[in-house]
C-alpha cells in the first residue's frame, strides 16, 4: 500500500502539472481539495483519467467520487479493492 500511495503521489504531480510539489509534500491522509492541495472539479476529471489510464479502473458510481478522491490513501484503497475484484 505504501508503494501504491507513493506512486499515486508521483502520478498526481505529473497529471496535474504540480511541478512545485514533491511526493513527500503530499500527506497520505491530506485532503486533496479545499484546505489540502486545493484541487478543484477540473482536477477530479484528471484524477479519473489517471485511474483509468494507469490502473484500468473506472469509478463505479459518480456519487462515490468525493469519498474516493478524499486523499491519496482513499484513492489507494479504492484501487486496491477494485483491482482485486
Amino acid at each position: 500500500m505504501d508503494k501504491l500511495m507513493n506512486d499515486l503521489k508521483v502520478q498526481i504531480i505529473d497529471q496535474l502539472n504540480l511541478q512545485d510539489l514533491k511526493p513527500a509534500d503530499i500527506g497520505d491522509d491530506e485532503s486533496l481539495f479545499a484546505e489540502g492541495l486545493g484541487l478543484d472539479s477540473i482536477d477530479v476529471l484528471e484524477l479519473i483519467v489517471l485511474m483509468q489510464s494507469h490502473y484500468k479502473i473506472k469509478l463505479a458510481k459518480a456519487e462515490d467520487g468525493p469519498k474516493v478522491f478524499q486523499s491519496v490513501r482513499t484513492m489507494a484503497e479504492y484501487i486496491t479493492a477494485n483491482q482485486a475484484a
